[in-house]
């Protein structure tokens, strides 16, 4: 079937991403992505990143020609680009076009020269790779979005909160500020460069999908793009912007005072605070530690080097938000709870629906709705009884941690599901795995 609930699911949000950013002014995620197609792209990694999920569904013969064809109309773009005096500069990243076209061409060939489950197999590629590149422009237009229509942040009942917790962005924004320039390079390019790290698990995932012609059941991809699809909207819940901003010279005049990294806020009675119109509440909870478990939790079937990459990619993410002062600890956690919860819920599905996973994700959304309400109303409470509080909100995610951790093993212990028959399809079909796009 061409257009799955997914794929429907998916370009309806992208829709209603682009009204929402023409209302403001700007142009939204689609026509950001088709602007890609001739002008010169902000990021080159990710478009080739994309091409490379893509070409999971293809063989290696298609793979060399899908790149060459790739960096040939990336080369045409260049040359016509300095003929006209065009400024490009190739460290920005602004390249990356001949990857899109290419992408564009592979879904042309699934729907005009392939069938059935073949043509199927095709554009669930394509659709991974343009989902991994508008999914981040229509981010952008959430955070907008946000910024646009939250006059006011919640940072004094989140920062009020976080003394339960002892205040670690504060600490690690000083070990940071101590260890700079080093500590700053390196949790730049950690924090920057997470996408990517994301997509190379990605495609060790996926490094059968030629082979076996189908996708298994649950890869981080899914889990990944409901983060993205279901986070910002809590933004708008619970409207933060972080230390930084708040608290810290980022913030300008809109920063209640310039306390950050090096001096504690007083623990007064929280209220919301007014902010401008142009920095995002993009802070509860953390999705940026969200993706990183996320990176680490599906890691860990990889080689070695990969189970180190993502132990060190979650560590540094870690730092970076707080030591940038982009979170205080109260998001981090946050986030722990909200992607376990929703790995368990794809999981889940993958594999059927039963009691143990209903049970996991009722009782991580229930934390999760836990966690947030005693941010907003009892945080002075929590700060008053950091002994109390601290301990159970640590304690409380770790029940989490650990109910996940139990219910996949075992899931992981039971045979799989048996996966329904392909349909047959009408027509004739390509020779299997080593038919050829060209």
């Amino acid at each position: 079937m061409l257009w799955t609930t997914a794929g429907v699911a998916a370009l309806a949000f992208l829709l209603t991403m682009e009204v929402a950013a023409r209302r403001y002014g700007t142009a939204g995620p689609l026509t950001l992505q088709l602007q890609e197609l001739i002008f010169p792209p902000k990021s080159g990694p990710r478009l080739y990143a994309g091409l490379a999920l893509t070409m999971v569904v293809l063989t290696w013969r298609q793979r060399f020609i899908a790149v060459g064809t790739a960096l040939v109309i990336d080369l045409a773009f260049l040359l016509v680009r300095w003929a006209i005096g065009a400024e490009t500069t190739l460290a920005d990243g602004n390249f990356g076009n001949g990857a899109l076209w290419v992408i564009v061409g592979i879904a042309g060939i699934a729907v005009i020269r392939r069938t059935g489950p073949e043509r199927a197999l095709l554009l669930k590629g394509v659709g991974l790779g343009l989902l991994l590149m508008a999914g981040q422009k229509a981010g952008d237009t959430w955070l907008l979005i946000t910024s646009k229509t939250r006059a006011t942040v919640l940072d004094e009942y989140v920062v009020t909160a976080d003394h339960a917790l002892g205040d670690p962005s504060w600490l690690a924004g000083r070990i940071v500020e101590a260890t700079d320039p080093v500590s700053t390079h390196v949790l730049h390019l950690v924090y920057g460069q997470l996408p990517l790290a994301a997509a190379l698990v990605a495609l060790y995932q996926l490094r059968r999908v030629a082979v076996e012609r189908r996708f298994p059941s649950h890869h981080l991809v899914r889990t990944f793009l409901v983060i993205g699809l279901i986070g910002p909207g809590i933004y708008m819940i619970f409207p933060v912007v972080g230390p930084v901003y708040a608290f810290g010279a980022d913030g300008g005049a809109w920063a209640t005072a310039h306390l950050w990294p090096n001096t504690l806020p007083p623990l007064d009675a929280p209220q919301p605070m007014p902010f401008d119109e142009i920095t995002p509440r993009n802070c509860m909870p953390s999705l940026h530690t969200a993706w990183a478990v996320t990176l680490f939790i599906h890691s860990r079937k990889g080689s070695r080097p990969m189970r180190f990459a993502g132990t060190f990619w979650l560590i540094g993410t870690l730092g970076a938000t707080l030591g940038f002062g982009y979170h205080y600890g109260a998001d981090l956690v946050a986030g722990v709870v909200f992607v376990l919860t929703i790995d368990a819920a794809m999981r889940a599905s993958a594999r059927g629906w039963d009691r143990s996973g209903v049970q996991l994700v009722a009782y991580g959304a229930t934390v999760f709705t836990a966690l947030l309400l005693a941010y907003r109303f009892l945080p002075v409470r929590m700060a008053e009884h950091a002994w109390a509080f601290g301990p159970l909100v640590l304690l409380v995610m770790a029940s989490v941690i650990y109910g996940y951790v139990r219910v996949t093993r075992r899931w992981e212990q039971e045979p799989a599901p048996a996966a329904r028959p392909e349909p047959e399809a009408a027509g004739p079909q390509p020779a299997g795995p080593q038919a050829e796009l060209v």
